[in-house]
């Protein structure tokens, strides 16, 4: 797909492994590096993304602020509210497609507050897979979003990968937990097969590689397939064999019952984070069955 003929005029506030990762998705798929510009006090990351994709840079973040059409918030949490105060000014006057940021925990409220403006926010949810264009990103749009604006953010989450909207904004609260956090547990589950493997005799190279290839593959054949989880595992296992003593092992140890409580520990800690009041899980007494 080209995204050649595009005209939304786009501007990144933060110049960090994300933002490069959504530039270097829209290149990839011939975004104009005309419309795309970048802000930030990182003059060596701004170079980096000048030379390699070029787009415009500069460190004032109200310089592009005149010909935008959708503002990116790409900063980390901590900073949103110095970094929002510091723009308010310059949005009075401004009528733009739309905000759009990918800070976790903090909502459109607060976000409306510290820009102090009417402006539809959307909030994105993205993983750091979209570093290499396999991202999964969830989307949330306000009803005052116009579809154009709906339009454009898929278009952009949609270069570095897989976009889901979600209805509620707290649901983002899970989509951090599950596929925001998910990375790390599969990197976690890499590392146990990998050890797994030396400790049976492979060299760390051949497990690694083995180890990754797998999750590789196991990802693409359910993305691929309408078989339920479940029913892809069990075309593995043979009665009597290697696979099933493994999963009767993780069954023992209650490998789905841990990964269950850990996600929801993640999804207690982005309420937490955002000073928001958790709901308590979903009593889904069959969910794995």
């Amino acid at each position: 797909m080209s995204l050649s003929r595009q005209t939304t005029r786009l501007t990144f506030i933060g110049s960090g492994n994300m933002a490069a990762a959504i530039i270097g998705g829209l290149r990839a798929l011939n975004y104009p590096a005309a419309l795309i510009r970048v802000c930030g006090p990182d003059t060596d990351q701004l170079d980096e993304l000048n030379s390699q994709y070029g787009v415009g840079i500069s460190a004032d973040n109200t310089m592009f602020l005149e010909d935008t059409d959708l503002l990116l918030l790409c900063v980390k949490p901590q900073i949103m509210q110095a970094v929002c105060t510091g723009l308010a000014p310059y949005l009075k006057t401004k009528r733009h497609l739309g905000i759009l940021s990918i800070a976790a925990g903090v909502n459109t409220a607060q976000l409306s507050t510290w820009l102090d403006t009417s402006l539809p926010i959307l909030r994105c949810m993205p993983n750091t897979p979209a570093m290499v264009q396999e991202g999964a990103a969830g989307l949330f749009a306000p009803t005052t979003a116009s579809k154009t604006l709906r339009d454009t953010a898929e278009t952009i989450f949609g270069a570095v990968g897989l976009v889901a909207w979600v209805e509620k904004e707290d649901d983002l609260h899970a989509v951090t937990a599950l596929s925001g956090s998910g990375p790390a547990y599969c990197f976690l589950f890499l590392q146990a097969l990998e050890s797994a493997g030396v400790r049976m005799g492979l060299s760390t190279e051949v497990a690694r590689n083995l180890a990754i290839q797998t999750l590789r593959g196991a990802g693409k054949l359910a993305a691929n397939s309408t078989d339920s989880p479940d029913t892809l595992k069990r075309k593995v296992m043979s009665p009597g064999g290697t696979t099933e003593q493994a999963i009767r092992q993780f069954e023992a140890d209650q490998f789905v019952t841990g990964v269950d409580r850990a996600v929801l520990k993640a999804w207690e800690r982005s309420y937490t984070l955002a000073g928001e009041q958790c709901p308590g899980p979903v009593n889904l007494p069959n969910a794995h069955d």
